[in-house]
Protein backbone atom coordinates (compact mmCIF):
# COMPACT_ATOMS: atom_id res chain seq x y z
CA UNK A 1 0.00 0.00 0.00
CA UNK A 2 2.69 2.27 0.91
CA UNK A 3 4.53 1.77 -2.13
CA UNK A 4 1.81 1.96 -4.19
CA UNK A 5 0.82 5.33 -2.86
CA UNK A 6 4.82 6.32 -3.29
CA UNK A 7 4.84 6.10 -7.34
CA UNK A 8 1.28 7.75 -7.31
CA UNK A 9 2.87 10.43 -5.28
CA UNK A 10 5.73 10.59 -7.43
CA UNK A 11 3.94 10.63 -10.54
CA UNK A 12 1.74 13.31 -9.67
CA UNK A 13 4.02 15.72 -7.84
CA UNK A 14 7.63 15.13 -8.29
CA UNK A 15 7.63 13.49 -12.00
CA UNK A 16 6.12 16.32 -13.88
CA UNK A 17 8.49 19.12 -12.40
CA UNK A 18 11.53 16.98 -12.51
CA UNK A 19 10.50 15.93 -16.35
CA UNK A 20 10.89 19.63 -16.89
CA UNK A 21 14.41 19.84 -15.21
CA UNK A 22 15.25 16.86 -17.18
CA UNK A 23 14.29 18.07 -20.32
CA UNK A 24 16.32 21.97 -19.03
CA UNK A 25 19.33 19.18 -18.45
CA UNK A 26 19.28 17.45 -21.61
CA UNK A 27 19.35 21.05 -23.15
CA UNK A 28 22.27 21.95 -21.31
CA UNK A 29 24.25 19.23 -22.09
CA UNK A 30 23.39 19.33 -26.04
CA UNK A 31 23.78 22.75 -26.52
CA UNK A 32 25.70 25.45 -24.85
CA UNK A 33 22.98 27.72 -23.01
CA UNK A 34 23.75 30.86 -20.90
CA UNK A 35 21.37 30.51 -17.66
CA UNK A 36 22.08 34.19 -17.12
CA UNK A 37 20.11 36.00 -18.87
CA UNK A 38 17.32 33.18 -18.37
CA UNK A 39 17.50 33.52 -14.68
CA UNK A 40 17.81 37.87 -15.21
CA UNK A 41 13.92 37.49 -17.00
CA UNK A 42 12.63 34.65 -14.27
CA UNK A 43 14.03 37.16 -11.23
CA UNK A 44 12.81 40.50 -12.24
CA UNK A 45 10.04 39.89 -14.40
CA UNK A 46 8.37 36.57 -13.89
CA UNK A 47 8.98 35.97 -9.94
CA UNK A 48 7.55 39.23 -9.15
CA UNK A 49 4.30 38.78 -10.60
CA UNK A 50 4.05 35.11 -8.79
CA UNK A 51 4.55 36.70 -5.55
CA UNK A 52 2.35 39.58 -6.24
CA UNK A 53 -0.35 37.46 -6.90
CA UNK A 54 0.03 34.67 -4.62
CA UNK A 55 -0.15 36.95 -1.73
CA UNK A 56 -3.28 38.82 -2.79
CA UNK A 57 -4.89 35.50 -3.53
CA UNK A 58 -3.71 34.02 -0.34
CA UNK A 59 -5.51 30.93 0.47
CA UNK A 60 -4.20 31.55 4.10
CA UNK A 61 -5.27 33.28 7.24
CA UNK A 62 -3.05 35.46 8.53
CA UNK A 63 -1.98 34.03 11.58
CA UNK A 64 -1.33 31.04 9.79
CA UNK A 65 1.15 33.39 7.62
CA UNK A 66 2.73 34.59 10.36
CA UNK A 67 3.71 30.97 12.20
CA UNK A 68 4.71 30.16 8.62
CA UNK A 69 7.30 33.18 9.02
CA UNK A 70 8.22 32.49 12.21
CA UNK A 71 8.86 28.99 11.32
CA UNK A 72 10.53 29.61 8.45
CA UNK A 73 12.78 31.88 10.16
CA UNK A 74 13.36 29.57 13.19
CA UNK A 75 14.43 26.87 11.08
CA UNK A 76 16.85 28.48 8.98
CA UNK A 77 18.70 29.65 11.59
CA UNK A 78 18.93 26.72 13.66
CA UNK A 79 19.78 24.45 10.88
CA UNK A 80 22.38 27.13 9.87
CA UNK A 81 24.00 26.41 13.26
CA UNK A 82 23.67 22.70 13.20
CA UNK A 83 25.47 23.65 10.10
CA UNK A 84 28.05 25.37 11.05
CA UNK A 85 28.56 23.21 14.33
CA UNK A 86 29.16 20.16 12.23
CA UNK A 87 31.31 21.69 9.51
CA UNK A 88 33.52 22.78 12.30
CA UNK A 89 34.00 19.93 13.62
CA UNK A 90 34.85 18.00 10.11
CA UNK A 91 37.46 20.48 9.95
CA UNK A 92 35.94 23.13 7.43
CA UNK A 93 37.25 26.42 7.73
CA UNK A 94 36.82 30.32 6.25
CA UNK A 95 34.66 30.68 3.08
CA UNK A 96 34.01 26.60 2.70
CA UNK A 97 32.58 26.78 6.08
CA UNK A 98 30.21 29.82 5.42
CA UNK A 99 29.30 27.76 2.07
CA UNK A 100 28.30 24.75 3.45
CA UNK A 101 26.49 26.62 5.85
CA UNK A 102 24.43 28.19 3.36
CA UNK A 103 23.96 25.15 1.47
CA UNK A 104 22.40 23.58 4.16
CA UNK A 105 20.04 25.96 5.45
CA UNK A 106 18.88 27.37 2.35
CA UNK A 107 16.19 24.81 0.79
CA UNK A 108 15.64 25.04 -3.15
CA UNK A 109 12.37 26.68 -2.77
CA UNK A 110 12.19 29.09 -6.04
CA UNK A 111 13.20 26.30 -8.90
CA UNK A 112 12.07 23.01 -7.23
CA UNK A 113 9.89 24.02 -4.22
CA UNK A 114 7.42 26.48 -6.16
CA UNK A 115 6.97 23.73 -8.77
CA UNK A 116 6.31 20.55 -6.08
CA UNK A 117 4.58 22.48 -3.61
CA UNK A 118 2.06 23.65 -6.18
CA UNK A 119 1.79 20.39 -7.85
CA UNK A 120 1.64 18.58 -4.22
CA UNK A 121 -1.10 21.16 -2.41
CA UNK A 122 -2.03 23.75 -4.96
CA UNK A 123 -2.90 27.13 -3.71
CA UNK A 124 -1.69 26.73 -0.64
CA UNK A 125 1.60 25.05 -1.18
CA UNK A 126 2.54 27.91 -3.24
CA UNK A 127 1.25 30.61 -1.45
CA UNK A 128 3.62 28.90 1.61
CA UNK A 129 6.37 28.22 -1.27
CA UNK A 130 6.27 32.28 -1.87
CA UNK A 131 6.36 33.16 1.69
CA UNK A 132 9.60 30.62 2.02
CA UNK A 133 10.79 32.79 -0.93
CA UNK A 134 10.49 35.88 0.96
CA UNK A 135 11.91 34.75 3.98
CA UNK A 136 14.83 32.95 2.27
CA UNK A 137 15.84 36.44 0.17
CA UNK A 138 15.74 38.49 2.98
CA UNK A 139 18.27 36.34 5.28
CA UNK A 140 20.20 35.45 2.18
CA UNK A 141 21.13 38.73 1.24
CA UNK A 142 21.74 40.10 4.71
CA UNK A 143 22.81 37.47 7.08
CA UNK A 144 24.10 35.33 4.03
CA UNK A 145 26.03 37.54 2.16
CA UNK A 146 27.69 38.92 5.60
CA UNK A 147 28.79 35.41 6.67
CA UNK A 148 30.65 35.63 3.13
CA UNK A 149 32.30 38.54 2.84
CA UNK A 150 33.46 39.30 6.59
CA UNK A 151 36.33 37.97 6.04
CA UNK A 152 37.11 40.03 3.18
CA UNK A 153 37.03 43.50 2.06
CA UNK A 154 33.20 43.71 0.66
CA UNK A 155 31.37 46.73 0.97
CA UNK A 156 28.98 46.01 4.10
CA UNK A 157 26.20 47.87 2.59
CA UNK A 158 26.10 45.73 -0.42
CA UNK A 159 23.64 43.63 1.06
CA UNK A 160 20.99 46.41 2.01
CA UNK A 161 21.17 47.56 -1.69
CA UNK A 162 21.16 43.83 -3.15
CA UNK A 163 17.48 43.59 -1.54
CA UNK A 164 16.52 47.25 -2.22
CA UNK A 165 16.88 46.24 -5.62
CA UNK A 166 14.97 42.97 -5.84
CA UNK A 167 11.64 43.36 -7.50
CA UNK A 168 10.20 40.64 -5.25
CA UNK A 169 10.66 43.12 -2.32
CA UNK A 170 8.13 45.70 -4.10
CA UNK A 171 5.73 43.08 -5.40
CA UNK A 172 5.52 41.98 -2.08
CA UNK A 173 4.78 45.85 -0.97
CA UNK A 174 2.81 46.59 -3.27
CA UNK A 175 0.75 43.17 -2.66
CA UNK A 176 0.76 44.67 1.38
CA UNK A 177 -0.77 47.93 0.00
CA UNK A 178 -3.14 46.64 -2.53
CA UNK A 179 -5.02 44.21 -0.06
CA UNK A 180 -4.54 47.39 2.56
CA UNK A 181 -6.21 49.76 0.92
CA UNK A 182 -8.62 47.32 -1.15
CA UNK A 183 -6.89 48.09 -4.51
CA UNK A 184 -6.62 44.38 -5.43
CA UNK A 185 -7.65 44.04 -9.41
CA UNK A 186 -10.90 42.01 -9.70
CA UNK A 187 -10.69 38.09 -10.43
CA UNK A 188 -10.90 36.80 -13.91
CA UNK A 189 -9.99 40.53 -14.56
CA UNK A 190 -7.59 41.43 -17.50
CA UNK A 191 -5.44 42.84 -14.91
CA UNK A 192 -4.69 39.39 -12.87
CA UNK A 193 -5.04 37.77 -15.62
CA UNK A 194 -2.24 39.12 -16.56
CA UNK A 195 -0.19 39.05 -13.52
CA UNK A 196 -1.71 35.79 -13.09
CA UNK A 197 -0.23 34.15 -16.61
CA UNK A 198 3.27 35.91 -16.12
CA UNK A 199 4.02 34.60 -12.59
CA UNK A 200 2.81 31.23 -13.83
CA UNK A 201 5.51 31.16 -16.45
CA UNK A 202 7.81 31.57 -13.63
CA UNK A 203 7.19 28.00 -12.87
CA UNK A 204 8.52 26.09 -15.54
CA UNK A 205 10.96 28.73 -16.05
CA UNK A 206 12.37 27.82 -12.46
CA UNK A 207 12.34 24.25 -13.62
CA UNK A 208 14.32 24.47 -16.81
CA UNK A 209 17.25 27.16 -15.06
CA UNK A 210 17.74 24.28 -12.37
CA UNK A 211 18.34 21.31 -14.83
CA UNK A 212 20.67 23.70 -16.66
CA UNK A 213 22.82 24.33 -13.59
CA UNK A 214 22.44 21.21 -13.08
CA UNK A 215 24.51 20.23 -16.22
CA UNK A 216 27.06 22.63 -15.94
CA UNK A 217 28.07 21.49 -12.69
CA UNK A 218 31.05 19.02 -12.05
CA UNK A 219 30.75 17.57 -8.59
CA UNK A 220 34.47 16.16 -9.36
CA UNK A 221 36.25 14.41 -6.19
CA UNK A 222 34.72 16.11 -3.12
CA UNK A 223 31.37 13.85 -2.52
CA UNK A 224 33.40 11.84 0.44
CA UNK A 225 34.15 15.82 1.64
CA UNK A 226 30.59 17.63 1.26
CA UNK A 227 29.00 14.24 3.02
CA UNK A 228 28.73 16.42 6.72
CA UNK A 229 27.13 18.69 4.89
CA UNK A 230 24.99 16.42 2.69
CA UNK A 231 23.35 14.59 6.04
CA UNK A 232 22.37 17.84 7.66
CA UNK A 233 20.51 18.78 4.80
CA UNK A 234 19.27 15.60 3.87
CA UNK A 235 18.58 14.05 7.29
CA UNK A 236 18.83 16.75 9.79
CA UNK A 237 16.71 19.19 8.03
CA UNK A 238 13.49 17.43 7.78
CA UNK A 239 13.17 16.42 11.27
CA UNK A 240 14.23 20.00 12.31
CA UNK A 241 11.49 21.45 9.90
CA UNK A 242 8.77 19.04 11.80
CA UNK A 243 10.18 19.86 14.87
CA UNK A 244 9.42 23.84 13.96
CA UNK A 245 6.56 23.34 12.79
CA UNK A 246 4.91 21.78 15.57
CA UNK A 247 6.86 24.04 18.39
CA UNK A 248 5.38 27.38 16.33
CA UNK A 249 1.62 25.67 16.16
CA UNK A 250 0.75 26.05 12.47
CA UNK A 251 -2.09 26.53 12.05
CA UNK A 252 -3.14 25.53 8.50
CA UNK A 253 -2.14 21.68 8.43
CA UNK A 254 -1.92 21.49 4.63
CA UNK A 255 0.46 24.94 4.92
CA UNK A 256 2.19 23.04 7.78
CA UNK A 257 2.97 20.14 5.74
CA UNK A 258 3.91 21.94 2.85
CA UNK A 259 6.84 23.73 4.97
CA UNK A 260 8.18 20.67 5.81
CA UNK A 261 8.13 19.15 2.40
CA UNK A 262 9.43 22.55 1.20
CA UNK A 263 12.49 22.64 4.01
CA UNK A 264 13.26 19.23 2.97
CA UNK A 265 14.68 19.77 -0.69
CA UNK A 266 17.96 20.04 -2.18
CA UNK A 267 20.05 22.76 -1.22
CA UNK A 268 19.38 26.37 -3.39
CA UNK A 269 21.47 27.57 -5.94
CA UNK A 270 22.04 31.01 -4.89
CA UNK A 271 24.40 29.96 -2.32
CA UNK A 272 26.75 28.75 -4.94
CA UNK A 273 26.05 32.18 -6.97
CA UNK A 274 27.17 34.37 -3.35
CA UNK A 275 29.28 32.04 -2.94
CA UNK A 276 31.30 32.67 -6.40
CA UNK A 277 31.40 36.50 -5.45
CA UNK A 278 32.27 37.40 -2.22
CA UNK A 279 34.96 34.60 -1.99
CA UNK A 280 38.21 33.60 -2.53
CA UNK A 281 38.16 30.94 -5.95
CA UNK A 282 42.05 30.09 -5.21
CA UNK A 283 41.21 29.43 -1.20
CA UNK A 284 42.75 25.92 -0.57
CA UNK A 285 42.68 22.50 -2.83
CA UNK A 286 38.76 22.75 -2.74
CA UNK A 287 37.41 26.25 -3.79
CA UNK A 288 34.44 27.41 -1.54
CA UNK A 289 32.15 26.75 -5.03
CA UNK A 290 33.35 23.65 -5.72
CA UNK A 291 32.27 22.24 -2.25
CA UNK A 292 28.78 24.37 -2.19
CA UNK A 293 28.48 23.41 -6.04
CA UNK A 294 28.81 19.56 -5.29
CA UNK A 295 26.22 19.49 -2.06
CA UNK A 296 23.42 20.98 -4.03
CA UNK A 297 24.26 17.99 -6.85
CA UNK A 298 24.11 15.54 -3.83
CA UNK A 299 21.26 16.79 -2.14
CA UNK A 300 19.01 17.30 -5.68
CA UNK A 301 20.17 13.38 -5.65
CA UNK A 302 19.27 12.77 -2.32
CA UNK A 303 16.11 15.01 -1.87
CA UNK A 304 14.03 12.97 -3.88
CA UNK A 305 13.78 10.23 -1.97
CA UNK A 306 13.12 12.28 0.83
CA UNK A 307 10.27 14.68 -0.94
CA UNK A 308 8.71 11.45 -1.85
CA UNK A 309 8.35 10.08 1.14
CA UNK A 310 7.44 13.11 2.67
CA UNK A 311 4.32 13.72 0.56
CA UNK A 312 3.34 9.89 0.88
CA UNK A 313 3.21 10.92 4.47
CA UNK A 314 1.23 13.91 4.36
CA UNK A 315 -1.19 11.96 1.79
CA UNK A 316 -1.47 9.38 4.65
CA UNK A 317 -2.66 12.55 7.37
CA UNK A 318 0.81 11.89 9.27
Amino acid sequence: MVGQALLEVFASAVAPPLAIAAAGYLLGALRDVDVEPLSTVTIYLLLPPLVFHSLVTMTIDGDTALSLVAAMTVFTVGTAAVAAAIGRLAGETGSVLSGATLAAAFPNVGNFGIPVATFAFGDVGRTTAVLFVLVQTILIYTVGVYLLAKSGESDRTAPIRRVLTLPVTYAMVAAGAALAFGLVPPAGGPTMRTIEMAGDASIPMFLIILGLQVAEMSPGRAIERVLPTVGVKLLVAPVAAAAVALAVGVADAVAGRAFVVLASGPAAVTPLVLTIEFTDESAGELSAADYVGTVIVATIVGSLPVVSGLLVLSELGL
